[in-house]
């Protein structure tokens, strides 16, 4: 599974197709090999879309790893008026999903890699099905990189299973200073809801 948090997967291309149904929302979206989930869409995934509330109308908002883009879609779809920036580190994804975008004719959404997105933006709102399995350390990393970009009354909104971690994640996270609690638990998946930390203004830098 590790290829897909490869910034250039090797696995050969093999395009095929997922269906996105929910009931405000209803996509065919273009997948392929060395991508997140390319042959249905994640459970995890699922279970974030059908439980978060509305984003907001206008802002920047994030999908932080989009994969072929079923979340950052689903935010553009709900929140016509804000701008939804799409990123991942697997340029494959970014590709598809800026093709999925404009399939949609979803003109707002932004898909770039992760080291591409300029370091003024800071989001209202962000949804991610993280990578967890890229290990520990980086997946901490990867959060106090995206989270500190919250604006000061933003909140994320993380699907993640129980047996990877997720009640230790949202210890961490409240250690860390962001406030976090879980929204909402089915199956064996949580949602955590993840606020700004108080004490940062939203101007931290990303890279650190």
């Amino acid at each position: 599974m590790a290829h897909y948090f490869e910034e250039r997967p090797e696995t050969a291309s093999r395009p095929g197709s997922v269906t996105l149904v929910l009931p405000d929302l209803h996509l065919k979206l273009e997948t392929d090999s060395g991508v997140f989930s390319p042959e249905r869409i994640d459970q995890g995934t699922r279970i974030l879309l059908e439980t978060v509330p509305p984003p907001p109308a206008g802002g920047d908002l994030l999908d932080l790893g989009c994969g072929y883009g079923p979340i950052a879609l689903t935010m553009a779809s709900r929140a016509p008026g804000a701008t939804v920036w799409a990123v991942d580190v697997n340029r494959r994804s970014v590709e598809l999903c800026a093709r999925n975008a404009r399939a949609a004719a979803l003109d707002k959404v932004r898909s770039v890699h992760v080291d591409e997105v300029p370091p003024e933006v800071r989001y209202t709102t962000i949804w991610s099905n993280p990578a967890i399995r890229i290990g520990k350390a980086a997946m901490h990393e990867m959060l106090t990189r995206w989270l500190s970009r919250l604006t000061p009354d933003g909140i994320a909104y993380l699907v993640v299973q129980k047996h990877l971690g997720s009640d230790s994640l949202q210890r961490w996270l409240n250690e860390r200073g962001w406030p976090t609690d879980r929204m909402a638990s089915r199956s064996s998946y949580r949602v955590l809801r993840v606020r700004a930390r108080p004490d940062v203004p939203g101007t931290a830098d990303p890279a650190r």
